[in-house]
């Protein structure tokens, strides 16, 4: 699903955002993205869905090498994509129903279906009844729910998330994690990038923990969903011993 081998990213001017960072995620998976701002977790991300290219290294998404991908393919590897970002990035003149269904109208939905894909999208996320609102009528707990719902409204097989709690105060932060693990339970894979240290994690979660641009970190908590253990910056070995969360 998602692949990264000996990527790196620097920048003009000698800025290094990323440094030979290598890891695995398969179909299917739940894996945060941990680290304090400004180890290179935004720049991680945008490089999967081709916002920026690396400087060395291979990326592989979805089955495609994102490195060699021509630009004439973006839109298609996008659209495998769901993406969520801290600020909504909902457009303040369009309805939800419009900023939901942007992506169906671009690919040439009649008016008809996308109504119905967004209603049906928009109740798995609680907000039917929203359908006609305007983004600034809504808490910012609704209009993170309609952002995720705008990034599912196409069932992409991967759905990443940048910081998508990070304006939200604890009660609402909570309330978007849940919905994020019932999307999973649905079966999407998710990459969830942030830099709270107070998120409960599930057995079986997936860690990759970012300090200076360098992948430090990967573990899964014991759980049934997989393998245990941990170990710096690649997956534990078969039988290895479990690690909790924190140590």
């Amino acid at each position: 699903m998602i692949e990264f081998f000996g990527v790196s990213k620097r920048y003009p001017g000698g800025g290094t955002a990323l440094e030979d960072v290598s890891f695995r995620i398969p179909a299917g998976q739940f894996a945060y993205l941990k680290g304090p701002s400004g180890a290179g977790k935004s720049t991680l991300l945008r490089l999967i869905f081709r916002e920026l290219t690396p400087s060395a290294g291979r990326i592989v998404v979805n089955g495609r090498n994102v490195t060699a991908l021509p630009d004439r393919q973006v839109p298609y590897l996008r659209r495998t994509i769901g993406i969520v970002f801290q600020d909504y990035c909902l457009i303040g003149r369009k309805t939800v129903f419009e900023n939901v269904s942007y992506l169906p109208r671009i690919l040439g939905m009649p008016m008809s279906e996308r109504r119905r894909l967004a209603r049906l999208t928009l109740g798995r996320v609680g907000l039917e009844h929203r359908l006609d609102s305007f983004p600034h009528e809504l808490a910012g707990g609704e209009q993170q729910r309609v952002a995720i719902a705008r990034a599912l409204i196409n069932e992409p097989e991967l759905l990443v998330a940048d910081e998508p709690t990070g304006n939200l105060d604890p009660g609402l932060s909570e309330e978007i994690l849940r919905l994020f693990v019932e999307i999973h339970r649905r079966g999407t894979t998710i990459l969830l990038a942030t830099h709270d240290p107070n998120i409960v994690h599930r057995p079986g979660d997936r860690i990759l923990v970012l300090e200076q641009g360098r992948l430090v970190r990967d573990r899964w908590l014991a759980g049934t969903d997989g393998a245990t253990g941990t170990r710096a910056a690649g997956r534990p070995p078969a039988g290895a011993a479990s690690v909790p969360e924190g140590t």
